[in-house]
């Protein structure tokens, strides 16, 4: 046990009354200069992380001794805001707005739980601002007579930045502008700021996009550092490095991606054995082999985390002489990979596996398109043109609807909610939004890949060696109910109890609803219902694929924890490290874990916001047409409605004026008073687009 775990453990004893450090030292045995040096630095570490409170009187303990509460604050426009605890066995904390002394969305605060509440009516006062939010903040720059202030497009902040006359020149009315705050907010006192950056006036080519990269202050080019190591790497495969390898160059693979796809990270190959097995290959590139740990890459691949996939542009981990070249693998080409062969049974289960850092050549640059019309429509020239291929990709389809079985069966959810794509033309304009079906072209490789993913997780589990894993914890209970008293509402039952309900009891639900009007709705709540999937350094099983052993390993050019794997993978397979070294690697793990979770949140909201504008964009033009809708969201003040093409607004309850319509709660619907009309979530209907605002992220709708 850690020095710090005893801390927190004696801290925590039910007769601990809080001390001061000296003499909490002396309780815990801490004599000696060195060590007192040492458990000072640690303690005042510890307060800084809201893992212990020093009080007014200099005593030490722990949050929830002292009946406080440590965690991130959500703010809301309106002023008040919520405390989403550390410990996440405890329930958000509400902070009114005259609570919130100071404290912006997205600092890290210590709270006073105030009397009077409990559970999901818990109300806290802000007392202790441990770390402060990012200081930059993109909005719009409203100029005044005497001076100016920018309108944070994150509304979840809830004040305008005062901007002094001198550190607005040049800046015209409404542009859209990143400020850096220099004076935080204070009790009856705005955040002061100066303006860093002019992004340019909203409408302007490029202008949304780029106001999403400083709003999540994503990075726009590498660092001088970097490039130069890159160009430092060697572009030939040494003999000496092709010796140690396994040559599989002709082993029969494809890679298999979206036809915009440059960073290819992953190759496929099947055989049939002769015991009638199959021999899967999944080869992923050797991004490790070039980024070495502690390099300038490492660094910078490790600081972004992941690569944003925005509407009209990438932000990759790594500099496109990497990703797009050295560590793709691209037909033809020789390329230094790890290569993860399973040999997979009849029923899907995978009765042996190796490991092997090899050397692979890839025969075709295949596209789901390309895969899905050879299998699917029987494409005669397809079939023709990859006729030494198409067999293969028939065992594939046949081993893919294996894998899905078996993971189906053992009661993996799986989600009906097809993802969008906006086509832009040149000038980044949207033409049109698709849905993008799944094929089994998509199967193929989403069976493979997570077949691959649980093998090397589960392989290193029983190695019981530092690792990195992929974990899903169980749903959050409160939104579990939320969601079986709306699915009660239709007619189904959610069978169990919420504090153990097995993923194939909501797989069944999924199933029941398929094909039905409230198919989308349900699978929206549901996925609401679950929580985010994250990075950890001990193993816990992942709920929504029903594994006990999961991790990420396929696609290191992307994603910094699946480099991480290789690396340890590398490591096991040549020696057994040292305590000292693994003792090491479980702490780094725990780091990369964390910050790499942080960094894929970051990217999915900035991929999100990325999409949603170009989507609304594309509606300006169409004020005053109808569409068929769906009712997705009841709330007092309206209807959320979902269009075809998965563009959703809002129809005010204003604009219902046949009636008094009045939001029944429990029924989650709103209705009339007189008339007893109804709107419930699923129920179709026809609307007409009265309003489409970029700047608000709102489409406004009235019913036809």
């Amino acid at each position: 046990m850690s020095l710090e775990d005893k801390i927190l453990a004696y801290m925590r004893e039910v007769a601990y009354k809080p001390l001061k450090i000296d003499e909490l030292a002396h309780n815990l045995g801490i004599d000696s200069k060195k060590d007192v040096k040492r458990f000072h630095a640690l303690l005042s570490a510890m307060e800084q992380e809201g893992k212990v409170i020093k009080t007014r009187y200099g005593r030490y303990g722990v949050p929830e001794k002292l009946n406080l509460v440590v965690g991130k604050l959500q703010g809301n426009q309106a002023g008040f805001g919520f405390i989403l605890p550390d410990d996440n066995t405890l329930p958000d904390v509400f902070v009114p707005a005259n609570q919130m002394n100071g404290a912006m969305h997205g600092d890290r605060v210590v709270a006073r739980l105030l009397k009077g509440g409990s559970g999901r009516n818990q109300e806290g006062e802000i007392i202790r601002i441990l770390k402060r939010r990012s200081n930059l903040i993109v909005g719009r720059y409203e100029a005044g007579r005497q001076f100016g202030f920018v309108i944070p497009d994150e509304q979840r902040i809830s004040q305008d930045i005062f901007i002094p006359k001198a550190e607005a020149k040049g800046i015209k009315n409404g542009m859209k502008v990143q400020v850096e705050i220099t004076r935080w907010p204070e009790r009856r006192r705005n955040p002061e700021g100066r303006i860093i950056d002019i992004l340019g006036f909203p409408g302007e080519k490029g202008v949304d996009t780029l106001t999403i990269i400083k709003k999540y202050e994503l990075p726009d080019d590498f660092p001088p550092e970097v490039k130069k190591e890159v160009q430092s790497l060697s572009r030939e495969l040494s003999p000496e490095e092709l010796a140690e390898r396994r040559d599989l160059r002709e082993l029969t693979m494809v890679t298999i991606d979206g036809a915009d796809a440059k960073d290819l990270d992953d190759a496929v190959s099947l055989q049939r054995l002769p015991n009638g097995n199959w021999r899967l290959g999944v080869h992923i590139a050797d991004v490790s082999y070039y980024v070495r740990e502690g390099s300038q890459l490492d660094r910078e691949a490790f600081a972004r985390g992941t690569s944003v996939y925005l509407v009209d542009r990438v932000i990759p981990m790594l500099p496109p002489e990497l990703s797009n070249d050295l560590c793709s693998l691209n037909a033809q080409a020789d390329r230094l990979a790890l290569s993860v062969l399973m040999e997979i049974d009849s029923r899907g289960q995978v009765v042996d596996h190796e490991f092997a850092p090899s050397v692979i050549r890839t025969n075709e640059r295949m596209t789901y398109d390309a895969v899905r019309a050879i299998l699917e429509d029987q494409d005669p020239k397809l079939r023709q043109r990859y006729a030494a291929l198409v067999p293969m990709f028939e065992e594939m389809g046949q081993l893919a609807a294996v894998l899905r079985q078996k993971r189906l069966a053992r009661g993996a959810i799986d989600f009906a909610l097809p993802e969008v794509k906006v086509l832009l033309d040149d000038d980044g304009k949207p033409l049109d939004i698709v849905k993008q079906k799944r094929t089994i072209a998509e199967s193929i490789i989403e069976e493979f890949m997570l077949v691959c993913n649980e093998t090397v997780a589960e392989h290193f589990a029983r190695l019981e060696l530092p690792f990195i894993y992929r974990i899903h914890e169980d749903p959050d209970e409160e939104k579990l109910r939320h969601f079986r008293d709306f699915a009660h509402n239709l007619g189904i039952t959610l069978k169990g109890k919420l504090d153990k309900i097995h993923p194939r009891v909501l797989q069944e639900i999924l199933q029941e609803v398929a094909g039905k009007p409230e198919e989308r709705v349900i699978n929206t709540l549901l996925l609401r219902a679950m929580k985010q999937a994250k990075y950890a350094p001990d193993r816990q099983s992942h709920y929504g694929l029903a594994a006990e052993y999961y991790t990420h390993f396929t696609a290191p050019i992307r994603r910094y924890p699946d480099l991480v794997i290789h690396r340890l993978l590398r490591e096991y397979l040549t020696k057994t490290p040292s305590k000292k070294r693994l003792s090491r690697l479980y702490k780094n793990n725990a780091v990369a874990a964390e910050h790499c979770s942080v960094r894929e949140r970051v990217a999915m909201e900035a991929e999100r916001e990325s999409v949603e504008v170009k989507m609304i964009e594309y509606m300006v033009d169409k004020i005053d047409q109808e569409f068929d809708a769906v009712i997705s969201g009841v709330t007092s003040f309206g209807l959320f409605v979902e269009l075809d093409n998965l563009v959703e607004g809002l129809v005010h309850v204003s604009s219902l004026d046949d009636d008094f319509y009045r939001y029944h709660e429990e029924k989650v619907a709103l209705i009339g008073e007189r008339t007893g009309n109804t709107f419930r979530i699923g129920q179709p209907l026809r609307v007409i687009l009265t309003r489409a605002s970029k700047e608000d992220r709102q489409l406004d709708f009235i019913l036809a």
